[in-house]
C-alpha cells in the first residue's frame, strides 16, 4: 500500500520496477488503478514465477475455504471434524492441499520452517544496486522487525527465521519502500495515528489477536487506534517499516500540500477505504527567514548522585526513544555537593514517555518540564558519494541560501570503522564532495 501511495504521488514505478529486477529473487511487479470505497488509488502487486503473492490473512482465508470444500466433496457433510483437523496441520502441509484445491500458492511458504536469517538478507541487500542510504534504510528495518520477532519468541535476533519478512514479497515490500522514501526526497516523513483493526488473524503459528504481538511490539511508543473493524489493517513488516522511515507520529502537520497519493490494500471493505494515503507538502512556505516555529517540552533534572558511567547510557536512552537533543551542564548543588543538570528538548507528545526514561534509570525524586517556542532553520539531506561508500550530509537553509552544512556522523564513523581509516579523513571527504558538488 505505501508503494502504491509512492507511485500515485510521482514517484517513477520504473524505480521500483529496476529496484526488484536488482534484488534477483525472481519477483516482478505489476502495478494498476482500482476503487477503494469510491477513491481511486494505485496497486502493487508482486508476482513470483508468475503467480501474485497474497496478504497471509487472505491466502489462509482461500486457503481454509479450498480445504473445506474439497473434504466436503470427499468425506461428505458428516464428517465435519475432518476439517477442524484439517485446519490444525502444519503450514506446508496446508499448502500442498489448498495447491490442490486451486488456491493460490505461495511460494516460500514451505520456508516457514527454513526462511531466511538477517545475515542472508543483509547479503542480498548488499548486493543489490541501490544506494548505499537505501541499503541502510532497508537493513534498519529488518533489523527492527527482526528484533520485535526475536524478542516475541525469546530467541536471538541472528537466529530468527523470518518466515515472512524473509519471503520474496516482504523483501520486495522493504528494500522498495526504502528505495521510494529515499526518491521522495524529504526532510522528514511524519505519520498519523495507526488504525490496527481488530478480531484475529490466521498465519503460520496459528491464530493470533489483531494487532499481532510483534506488530504490537513494534508500535511500542505511537498512537494507535481501532476504528472497529474486525480486520489486521497494520501488519509486522507494515509496522516495521513506519517505525523505522517515520520521524516521529503526530496529527496532520501544518504545511502548503503540494501533492498527495493513495495506495491500495487487497481487500475492499464496505464503507472503509482500504488505502494508505501520502501527503506531500511544505512545512516552511510562507514562513519568515524560511524558519519553521514549533512548541517543544523542555525536560529538566538535576542529579548529583548518579554514576557518570550510568550517564551516558541515559542519554542514548532518551536519543533512541525520540528526544530531539539532551545535554548535560555542569552546576554546584546544595550542601555543596558538585551535579549535573540535564536538559532534554522533546515534542510534547513525546514528553511523558521521556519523562518515564529520566525516572527509571537516573537517580533524580522529579522533573521539571516547561512548554517553549522553537524557530529552526528549513534544512534537507543530500547523499555524497566517498571513496568508501555514500555519507548523508544534513543541510541547513534561510531564504534558499545554504547557512550550515555537515555530515552525518553515524555514517562517518561507520565506514571508519569498516575500511579502517581515521574518522577525520572520512568527514573531510565527505566536505569536500559537497563543495566539489557545489561548484559543478
Amino acid at each position: 500500500m505505501f508503494l502504491g501511495a509512492l507511485v500515485d504521488a510521482g514517484v517513477p514505478a520504473k524505480l521500483f520496477e529496476d529496484t526488484v529486477a536488482a534484488l534477483n529473487i525472481g519477483a516482478r511487479l505489476e502495478i494498476s488503478r482500482v476503487q477503494r470505497s469510491g477513491i481511486s488509488a494505485t496497486k502493487v502487486d508482486v508476482f513470483v514465477n508468475g503467480e501474485k503473492e497474497l496478504p497471509r490473512e487472505v491466502f489462509f482465508e482461500q486457503q481454509s475455504l479450498a480445504q473445506t470444500h474439497e473434504h466436503g466433496h470427499e468425506k461428505g457433510h458428516q464428517h465435519a471434524p475432518e476439517h477442524v483437523e484439517l485446519r490444525e496441520h502444519n503450514y506446508s502441509q496446508s499448502v500442498q492441499e489448498a495447491t490442490r484445491a486451486g488456491a493460490p500458492h505461495r511460494h516460500e511458504s514451505d520456508q516457514h520452517e527454513h526462511g531466511r536469517g538477517l545475515a542472508e538478507i543483509r547479503e542480498i541487500i548488499r548486493q543489490t544496486g541501490i544506494s548505499e542510504g537505501a541499503k541502510r534504510a532497508a537493513v534498519a528495518i529488518f533489523e527492527v522487525l527482526g528484533a520485535a520477532e526475536a524478542k516475541i519468541h525469546n530467541s536471538d535476533i541472528e537466529k530468527v527465521h523470518f518466515h515472512e519478512v524473509g519471503a520474496v514479497d516482504a523483501m520486495v515490500d522493504i528494500v522498495c519502500a526504502a528505495v521510494g522514501a529515499e526518491a521522495l526526497a524529504v526532510d522528514e516523513i511524519v505519520c498519523s495515528p495507526l488504525n490496527v483493526g481488530g478480531g484475529t488473524v490466521k498465519c503460520a503459528h496459528g491464530v493470533l489477536p489483531v494487532p499481532v504481538p510483534a506488530t504490537v511490539q513494534l508500535l511500542q511508543g505511537a498512537p494507535v487506534y481501532s476504528s472497529g473493524i474486525q480486520v489486521e489493517l497494520v501488519t509486522p513488516t507494515g509496522a516495521a517499516i513506519v517505525k523505522t522511515l517515520a520521524k516521529r507520529f503526530a496529527q496532520f502537520p501544518a504545511m502548503t500540500i503540494e501533492k498527495s497519493g493513495y495506495g491500495a490494500g487487497t481487500r475492499d471493505f464496505p464503507g472503509h477505504a482500504n488505502v494508505v494515503r501520502l501527503t506531500i507538502g511544505d512545512s516552511h512556505a510562507g514562513l519568515t527567514g524560511n524558519t519553521s516555529q514549533e512548541t517543544i517540552s523542555v525536560l529538566e533534572a538535576n542529579l548529583d548522585d548518579l554514576n557518570p558511567q550510568v550517564f551516558g547510557y541515559v542519554i542514548e536512552r532518551l536519543l533512541e526513544a525520540g528526544a530531539l537533543d539532551t545535554f548535560a551542564v555542569p552546576v554546584q548543588m546544595k550542601k555543596n555537593r558538585p551535579g549535573i543538570l540535564l536538559t532534554v528538548l522533546s515534542r510534547p507528545e513525546d514528553a511523558s514517555r521521556l519523562t518515564q526514561i529520566i525516572f527509571t534509570e537516573t537517580s533524580t525524586l522529579g522533573v521539571r518540564r516547561r512548554e517553549e517556542q522553537r524557530q529552526t532553520l528549513a534544512r534537507k539531506w543530500v547523499e555524497v558519494a566517498t571513496r568508501w561508500g555514500g555519507v548523508r550530509l544534513k543541510i541547513a537553509s534561510m531564504n534558499g541560501t545554504v547557512t550550515n552544512y555537515a555530515p552525518e556522523y553515524e555514517d562517518c564513523k561507520t565506514i571508519a570503522a569498516e575500511h579502517h581509516v581515521p574518522l577525520k579523513r572520512v568527514i573531510n571527504e565527505a566536505m569536500e564532495a559537497y563543495l566539489k558538488a557545489l561548484r559543478s
